[in-house]
Formats: C-alpha cells, structure tokens, sequence
C-alpha cells in the first residue's frame, strides 16, 4: 500500500550539515534555532522565516532596510541577505536548502551552520559591522566618519550579543521582537 504524504515532499530528501551528518529536513521547524547533531554539535538553524530582528533591534533592520537596495527576488533586505553573507564569508561552514517545493516544511529556505547559535549571532554583528564602517568610509562627512569610528571602538560584539540574547529571551521559541 502507498504511504500517504504532502505533494512534493520527498520522503528520500536528505540535508547534509557541515559536520558531514545528514538530516531530514522535515525534521527541521520555523522555531528552531539549533539542532542538537548526532556529531556532538549544536549547529545554528536559520530558516527564510526568521525575522532579521533575530539578529538586530527593530530599529537597526528598519535603518538597514532604508539604506540597502536589494537586486534579487526578496522585496526587502532580510534574513535571506544576512545569511548570504555569512555564507559568502565562510562557504564551508554553512549549507543551504532550498525547499521551496516543499509545501511541508514551513519554509523555503534553511541555513543550517557549523557555528552554534550565539556564535552565528556574534558573526553576523560582526560582518553587519563590517558593512557598515565600509560606507561610512564613502562618507565625505569627516565628522561623521570619526564619531561612527570611536562608537565602534566602544561597541562589544559579544557584550550586545549577550544583552540582546538577554532581551529576546531565546529560551523560548516565542521570544518577541525588540
């Protein structure tokens, strides 16, 4: 007898993590933010779902949002465009599933990381950062450059991650947006 499932799931889909693991992934859902590996590692889950306030205040990502032109397919910069950078800067430690076609899933597209949460959290302030002190570098508003410059010498990566981390209360899969 045929076994029943959604159209377009694929019962014989596998998703091969950066550890080398392979996983379902139906076994993956839009509140989970880590996955436990059979390897011995957590690795940090993003699906196109998330909100980039995972990473960032509300009001950053507006401001990111007002400045940042996207040329793709998204209506607005989002989760998508910052996993896009941590997988450009560290291509094999993070792997993408595209299951677009997969009406069981919840989401079209997951990122899965070698990284843990708290440390891709970390990794994308990091590169956020980074974009950011790159334009402002094509500023012609010296003044405006040095304050940017020592707000940065000040600002602690893994302090904000902490204290945001805190806020959200990611203990919870029903943390709220700030």
């Amino acid at each position: 007898m045929a076994e029943p499932r959604v159209p377009g799931s694929d019962p014989d889909r596998r998703l091969e993590l950066p550890c080398g693991e392979t996983i379902d992934p139906h076994d993956v859902d839009i509140g989970m933010r880590e996955y436990t590996c059979s390897c011995g590692t957590r690795h940090a889950v993003v699906t196109d779902v998330h909100p980039p306030s995972r990473f960032f205040p509300e009001s950053l990502v507006g401001v990111l949002r007002e400045t940042i032109d996207t040329a793709d397919e998204f209506e607005q910069f989002g989760t998508p465009h910052l996993m896009g950078v941590v997988l450009e800067e560290f291509p094999e430690k993070v792997v993408v599933h595209d299951a677009s076609d997969d009406g069981a899933v919840g989401y079209a597209l997951v990122w899965i990381t070698d990284f843990d949460a708290r440390r891709l959290h970390e990794i994308v302030v990091e590169l956020v950062v980074e974009l950011m002190e790159h334009a402002i570098s094509h500023a012609e508003d010296e003044e405006s450059i040095g304050q940017f410059e020592s707000q940065m010498l000040e600002f602690d990566v893994s302090e904000f991650v902490d204290q945001y981390r805190a806020q959200r209360d990611f203990e919870s899969e029903h943390d709220r947006a700030l």
